[in-house]
């Protein structure tokens, strides 16, 4: 065997050893079956043959979870669907000790997200979905620490409800906006009542305001074109006729 071969046969070997990993990608090494270390990114070496390689994506990703049906705290169906954001942080740890991660946190947020629906009434689901994002979140992020994932973020994307529920709800929202409606228009009249009140005692201690009140509406009618004569009586007659109209009683 000349010098020429055996070099091409070394220029072989090491070209069939070179592996190129993206700025996004983590090579995991093993030799011989054991676990060596993680390579990448760029341009690395592996033993050919004795060393064999896996790569994996440590970009986040997006998952969707599908539809799952189930029951809130007070009995009532639903069906809800998420979306799940995660990343892995550890490559070794997500290809030792998982076999296949990405099923394993999708198995995993779909059955924490049944569980936590099921704590809470459907009220909670409707209106705090900001508090059972975080617990879910904390829950799927707490059992995937081990796998080298980091549960970046979940979201409830929609919530689907009977229509015997939902003409429940529209029935329950349209009575609390009647209910307000009556609150807001008693008040109103409250309000006014005790105004009126405290202008009938301002005129009863004045008989000069009552005299303007009287000139006002004489005012105010003469707007309209109206051809109503009026006449006008002063206050003093009237506390006049009702001092008769007293004695006239005590003489009887």
């Amino acid at each position: 065997m000349t010098l020429l071969t055996i070099l091409l046969i070394i220029v072989v070997f090491l070209l069939l050893g070179l592996r190129i990993a993206q700025e996004y990608e983590r090579a995991i090494v093993f030799r011989l079956g054991r676990f060596t270390g993680t390579r990448g990114p760029g341009l690395y070496w592996i033993i050919p043959i004795i060393e064999r390689q896996q790569t994996i994506d440590i970009r986040t990703k997006t998952v969707d979870l599908e539809q799952q049906e189930t029951i809130t705290k007070d009995s009532v169906t639903i069906k809800v669907n998420a979306v799940l954001w995660f990343r892995v942080v550890a490559p070794d740890a997500a290809i030792i000790k998982v076999a296949n991660f990405n099923q394993a946190v999708y198995q995993l947020a779909v059955t924490a997200l049944r569980n936590i629906i099921g704590q809470h009434q459907l009220d909670e689901v409707l209106r705090g979905r900001q508090q059972i994002n975080a617990t879910l979140q904390q829950l799927v992020d707490a059992a995937t620490e081990s796998w080298g994932v980091k549960i970046e973020l979940v979201e409830i994307k929609d919530v689907e409800i009977p229509e015997s529920m939902q003409r429940a709800m529209a029935r329950e929202a349209e009575a609390i906006r009647e209910k307000r409606a009556r609150l807001i228009k008693a008040e109103a009249e409250l309000e006014a009542s005790i105004k009126l009140t405290q202008g009938a005692q301002q005129m009863e201690n004045s008989p000069m305001a009552l005299e303007l009140r009287r000139m006002q509406m004489v005012s105010e009618i003469g707007i309209d074109n109206n051809t109503t004569t009026i006449v006008l009586i002063p206050s003093e007659f009237s506390h006049a006729a009702q001092s008769l109209t007293k004695l006239a009683k005590a003489t009887e």
